[in-house]
């Protein structure tokens, strides 16, 4: 995790799980009748989701979350938007939801679920959608 020398904007370090479990399973498609197929599509789809775990960075600010590609910002996510947020399995890695008043959003986890999980609770835990 990184953060400004006024800890009020923090980056979401990167972390590969994500892209190797799907990499790892995509090896059990050799099991499957049309194979070498299915695993050449799904172990693409993992180098693509490794890929982005070291481009795409998360920043959380005091109002916002951040996507960025490089240097260059892609998406701005006010707080004051947002309705509700959830991790879904987190440890296996999982998706990361939520929900803005006018769209939904579900991302790969790509970053360290723990860091994520922390900063989400400190700028929206009020917010989190827990199982009922």
């Amino acid at each position: 995790m990184t953060s400004s020398p006024d800890s009020k904007t923090v980056i979401i370090s990167p972390s590969p799980r994500l892209p190797f479990v799907i990499l790892l399973l995509s090896a059990g498609l050799l099991l499957l009748p049309l194979r070498p197929w299915p695993t050449l599509v799904v172990s693409l789809f993992s180098v693509f989701l490794l890929v982005q775990t070291y481009i795409l960075k998360l920043e959380f600010n005091e109002e916002d979350l951040v996507v960025w590609r490089g240097q260059q910002e892609l998406r701005r996510f006010p707080f004051s938007q947002w309705m509700t947020w959830r991790l879904f399995a987190p440890w296996l890695p999982g998706l990361f939801y939520f929900r803005e008043t006018q769209s939904i959003h579900f991302l790969p986890i790509l970053f360290k679920p723990a860091e994520l999980r922390e900063q989400l609770q400190q700028r929206v835990g009020h917010l989190e959608k827990l199982d009922t």
